[in-house]
């Protein structure tokens, strides 16, 4: 495509940050519901209880209550709302005008547990376009970031931007400031949603606390529903 003169921003990194009116009703609620999965599945697995555990990722399907029906469709309107604005300079401009019909299919949906210096190491998500971490519960503010060892960063959930694997090494200076700070850290609060491109990597660093730290993952793919995803028409030769 031809740009024009001037300034141009290219390839930002969309992220979009929630918060549920209804978690102080429902978290308390998932903590239990939660505990009984994991105890069915660790046994179900020979697994013995430590510091860490992730459920089977068919928890969509498999929590039937009419709280967590209200909180999913809180999660399918973050989404859809994020996805319109990400892309709001790439869909046809009728789109904008007349809205679009879409089809967001969570294809995955696990939550995890973690405690005593448990972390998830960097690393993206597969097969879908757009991922979501929901936190459940963790410790207060002051009492997760008074730990003698992780600080403020224990538990909190960290992005890599795009020009974070391009830094090792490489020269600094005054020219180039736009790439720092070559990763966000971001709080977990309990109620808080976070979606983000499957594409960006992250991690959950180390959490200790005297709450476990809980939260909810998915991953989910978008498409226009009844019709092509195709926006673009290319030509073979």
């Amino acid at each position: 495509m031809a740009l024009a003169p001037g300034f141009h921003a290219l390839w930002p990194t969309p992220l979009g940050v929630y918060r549920y009116a209804e978690a102080d009703a429902l978290n308390p609620l998932l903590v239990r519901v939660f505990g009984a999965l994991r105890a069915t599945q660790s046994h179900a697995r020979g697994e013995t209880p430590g510091a860490f555990f992730a459920s089977d990722d068919d928890l969509l399907g498999r929590v039937q209550l009419p709280e967590w029906q209200r909180f999913v469709r809180f999660v399918v309107e973050s989404l859809r709302d994020t996805v319109t604005r990400a892309n709001a300079a790439a869909w046809p401009p009728s789109w904008a005008e007349r809205g679009v019909d879409l089809q967001l299919r969570v294809e995955g949906m696990w939550f995890q547990v973690a405690n005593g210096g448990a972390f998830h190491d960097v690393h993206t998500h597969g097969n879908a376009s757009w991922s979501g971490v929901y936190c459940v519960q963790v410790d207060a503010p002051a009492v997760r970031r008074a730990h003698p060892v992780y600080g403020v960063a224990n538990g909190v959930t960290r992005f890599y931007g795009p020009p974070f694997a391009h830094l090792g090494g490489a020269h600094v200076d005054l020219g180039n400031a736009y790439l720092q700070p070559p990763h966000v850290d971001v709080d977990p609060v309990p109620g808080q949603l976070v979606l983000f491109p499957a594409w960006l990597a992250h991690q959950a660093l180390p959490y200790a606390g005297t709450l476990e730290r809980v939260i909810v993952s998915f991953n989910a793919s978008v498409h226009a529903a009844g019709g092509s995803d195709r926006l673009h028409g290319y030509a073979g030769n």
